[in-house]
């Protein structure tokens, strides 16, 4: 099973440890060859030796890949050179990605002098800097504090303006939540799934619940609702009414209109929506960090 990027589409590669996900971004960047199956990127197939291909991509690794006795402007001049920029077109450039990560006020302090949070989002700069199609950004908020690494997914997520496909792999399952358009699930080297998060907790089952806390006749409420259109089951669990649902935010008006009708005096509602941490657990019996 693979899988497709689009432009302007922000993609998450998530796996337990030893999944395969270092693997599979090595072979999209063009560094390993796949022992079967072929890898495109911008209408262009991707080789160890497809120099053009490889020249689509932006890869910011794990590690800081910059020259701390160098500004930013500096870093982003000499590998800018590297990709065959050069005068204005170089310098006006620079000053376009210093601006998507949030770092032109500091664009010529020494990155030796940046925090690890600004150190990452100049990686970032880097990778965006020969405007490729698909930019692979390899957990990009390893090791910052939280202030930095909101200000990093900021950046990410300013990235949409650059219209370029984005490859994105993490620890963190609130960043997919946050970040991701579609995520792909890697397990031992196989996508075990892929899709949006509606879509993955489709196929594994899992539901919306609504939580109704209130008094009155909770007993006679669960087995009204229990019957409505749209509700898969209601109970009673922990002096809650719990409806499990298809769809729990169209369900929120039928609970409460079914309260009042059997007299339910309603003093907290809420609604719970799978997330991806438990189709993760349900379709890789481990968690993300494992």
């Amino acid at each position: 099973m693979g899988f497709e990027i689009g432009r302007g589409e922000t993609y998450g590669l998530l796996g337990p440890n030893g999944a395969g996900k270092t693997t599979t971004i090595s072979m999209i960047a063009g560094i390993l060859r796949p022992d079967a199956g072929e890898i495109w990127v911008d209408g262009l197939p991707v080789t160890p030796s497809a120099g053009e291909a490889k020249g689509r991509i932006g890869l910011v690794p794990q590690e800081i890949a910059l020259y701390d006795d160098l500004t930013a402007t500096e870093n982003l001049a000499f590998f800018g050179r590297l990709q065959g920029w050069s005068g204005s077109s170089l310098r006006t450039r620079i000053t376009e990605v210093l601006e998507v990560v949030g770092l032109a006020d500091r664009a010529d302090d020494l990155v030796d002098n940046y925090s690890g949070g600004m150190k990452r989002r100049a990686n970032i700069a880097v990778g965006l800097l020969h405007r490729p199609a698909l930019l692979i950004l390899d957990e990009p908020t390893v090791g910052v504090d939280p202030q930095s690494r909101n200000q990093i997914l900021e950046s990410i997520e300013a990235l949409g303006v650059e219209g370029l496909g984005v490859l994105y792999t993490t620890h963190y399952m609130e960043e997919a939540e946050r970040l991701c358009d579609r995520v792909a699930i890697i397990d031992e080297g196989r996508v075990v799934a892929e899709g949006t998060r509606p879509e993955l907790v489709a196929q594994v089952g899992g539901h919306d619940r609504v939580v109704v806390r209130g008094t009155g006749d909770l007993a006679g409420l669960a087995a009204a609702l229990g019957g409505r259109p749209g509700v898969l089951g209601a109970e009673i669990l922990g002096g809650s009414v719990v409806v499990h649902t298809a769809d729990g935010p169209a369900a929120l008006a039928g609970v409460v209109s079914e309260a009042d009708r059997d007299g339910v005096e309603i003093t907290g509602l809420e609604l719970v929506e799978p997330d991806l941490e438990s189709v993760f657990l349900d379709l890789t019996g481990k968690a993300l960090r494992d």
